[in-house]
């Protein structure tokens, strides 16, 4: 149906598309545990934060199997990569979403404070760690990571887990906290009233603001970052091996693909218009469905952003440039890449479609009088 560069290509943009649903979709929820211990300054305000996400927190976690997932699938070598290097990371990653499921299983159980403090501070961790170690990982990407192959592909890394919370990683990892928080605020916006909503009005408002001062702070610090640039390869259609071609490490260079392909700057212009857009609906707290998509977009244009300042690298190396990974030598098989295009066309829109009956089953906001009613079955 497709020609491998075709293929290769789409599944680039399926990559991006799936990394853009983990911030949309579990991006909610995990900014909505940010700001719980400050929405919420009673008990029942804060199981009425709790409970807008407690019947759509684990479905929305599927986009982060399905992202992890595809890259296993459609990039094999990205994957072995990034998580061989990141594995401390992952596994940092993975203990603060391990803290999620049993925060919300265990809070309602008893009634002291001190045991229902304990786990809204577990997800208020549950929320903010991941937020945080998926910005640092997209700095460190957008420098390079310290990997290489030898002549049998076996690959070897060289970096450790402070390492990655450089400078500039750590400026990343605040824009995706902030950018998240942003989102739970608007979802809060939607689903809360009274204080509750206030709250989070105002929440959304000052992360908003402040999202969009590191955004800008992030871009003009990127114009100093080394880039990576393609010198002979392969070809767009040649075999998945990345040590066929060379590398030129370009001081400077990280944001060139704006000079050579100027639509790219799209993604960083929705981004700001997403900003904006979401402080400014958020602020006059009219049409709060307009605030939360206002924020998705600004999520998109964020991940976007970092994918065309790489684009046609995935994982660049800072310790062997040649040992990089690009769209056109980390890919799985053509044969692999259509049989997972037949499949993801058919299975996409079923999941889509029930994530859209879910949502308007469960439109409408979460009240105190509905916790005091319902006491025995809600978080």
């Amino acid at each position: 149906m497709f020609d491998y560069e075709t293929l290769r290509l789409l599944w680039w943009a399926v990559l991006g598309v799936l990394l853009i649903g983990i911030g949309v979709m579990d991006g909610f929820d995990l900014g909505t545990a940010i700001l719980l211990p400050f929405v919420g300054r009673s008990d029942v305000e804060r199981r009425v934060a709790i409970n807008t996400i407690g019947p759509v927190w684990e479905g929305n976690q599927v986009w982060l199997i399905l992202g992890g997932g595809a890259i296993f699938a459609a990039w094999p070598l990205l994957y072995a990569a990034a998580f061989s290097g990141f594995y401390l990371a992952m596994l940092l990653l993975l203990c603060a979403l391990i803290l999620r499921p049993v925060g919300f299983k265990f809070r309602s159980k008893l009634q002291g404070r001190a045991w229902r403090a304990t786990w809204d501070t577990a997800l208020f961790v549950g929320g903010l760690v991941p937020a945080l170690v998926f910005g640092v990982a997209f700095g460190n990407v957008l420098q390079g990571v310290p990997f290489r192959f030898d002549d049998t592909l076996r690959l070897s890394y060289t970096g450790g887990l402070l390492e990655l919370f450089n400078p500039y990683a750590l400026l990343c990892g605040v824009v995706s906290v902030a950018m998240i928080t942003q989102h739970g605020a608007t979802w809060l916006a939607c689903k809360t009233e009274g204080a509750v909503r206030d709250r989070a009005r105002r929440a959304g408002v000052v992360t908003g603001l402040v999202l969009l001062v590191l955004f800008l702070a992030g871009g003009v610090w990127s114009v100093f970052l080394n880039g990576y640039a393609l010198g002979r390869f392969a070809g767009v259609d040649g075999p998945s091996n990345p040590l066929a071609k060379e590398v030129l490490r370009v001081p400077g260079g990280l944001l060139a693909n704006y000079a050579l392909h100027p639509w790219m700057i799209a993604a960083p212009v929705l981004a700001v218009l997403g900003i904006v857009g979401a402080v400014l609906l958020t602020r006059r707290a009219r049409r709060p469905v307009l605030a939360f998509l206002a924020s998705g977009l600004a999520i998109a244009g964020v991940i976007a952003t970092a994918g065309v300042s790489l684009f046609p690298f995935l994982l660049p190396s800072s310790l062997d440039p040649a040992a990089s990974l690009t769209v056109w030598d980390a890919s799985s098989s053509r044969k692999t890449l259509a049989i997972m295009t037949a499949a993801t066309a058919l299975l996409l829109p079923v999941v889509l479609a029930y994530t859209a009956w879910v949502y308007r089953v469960l439109r409408g906001p979460v009240t105190e009088a509905d916790i005091n009613r319902d006491t025995s079955t809600v978080y």
